[in-house]
């Protein structure tokens, strides 16, 4: 059984793949997240969930790549095709939400795995996940109390849909999971690809310990 490792920190990643029931471990990716000019939105978190994944997959030596799988994803928030970044104000939070309400934007989720296959050439496996998330009309005092929460602080798109902003959210339309930060149908069948399926999949389950 080969060994996963996430390439994230994040507290909300590592829950997502725990209740899929993976084993794994994490380690943070240390790459420049910044865009590149005339980047598409796609291709932004495409390339970073490929990024990430490389970054710690090269970490490791050739032994240790031919047992290993390296996760990698990356989500955005976005709307009319800019990519919305995490506030680094109140002011930056109001502009940002002011954006988002009464309308629908795009979250927008890749991940990447990295591995190395039978003739052992190293390969990677992508997805992208797009959810349509709708929002009702908000108000600046609104706003205003809800940055005083902390929460939008650190979320891209001032909001967290698991948290306290998940009330200003009317409807999705795709993977809430995904707009959580780990699509959790897609990120199982891409593991399963490179020889990882998840206990319910696998065929003999009893030979892969899944939950605690």
């Amino acid at each position: 059984m080969k060994q996963l490792i996430l390439a994230s920190q994040s507290p909300r990643r590592k829950a997502l793949l725990a209740q899929l029931g993976y084993h794994f471990t994490s380690k943070a990716a240390d790459i420049n997240e910044a865009v590149l000019a005339n980047e598409a939105a796609k291709d932004y978190v495409l390339r970073l969930a490929q990024e990430k994944a490389q970054a710690i997959f090269s970490t490791l030596t050739v032994e240790q790549q031919a047992q290993t799988l390296v996760l990698g994803a990356d989500t955005s928030v976005v709307i009319d095709g800019d990519i919305l970044g995490k506030p680094a104000n109140e002011a930056e939070c109001i502009a940002t939400l002011l954006r988002l309400e009464n309308k629908t934007h795009q979250v927008l989720t890749a991940i990447a795995v990295n591995s190395q296959n039978q003739t052992n050439k190293i390969e990677t496996r992508v997805k992208l996940i797009t959810t349509q998330v709708q929002f009702k009309k908000l108000s600046i005092d609104e706003i205003k109390r809800y940055w005083q929460t902390s929460e939008p602080c650190d979320k891209a798109g001032a909001y967290a849909i698991q948290g306290i902003g998940g009330q200003f959210v009317t409807s999705i339309e795709g993977s809430y999971s995904a707009v959580v930060g780990l699509p959790l149908y897609e990120t199982a069948q891409l593991l399963a690809q490179v020889g990882l399926p998840t206990c319910i999949q696998a065929k003999n389950g009893k030979d892969q310990k899944c939950y605690e």
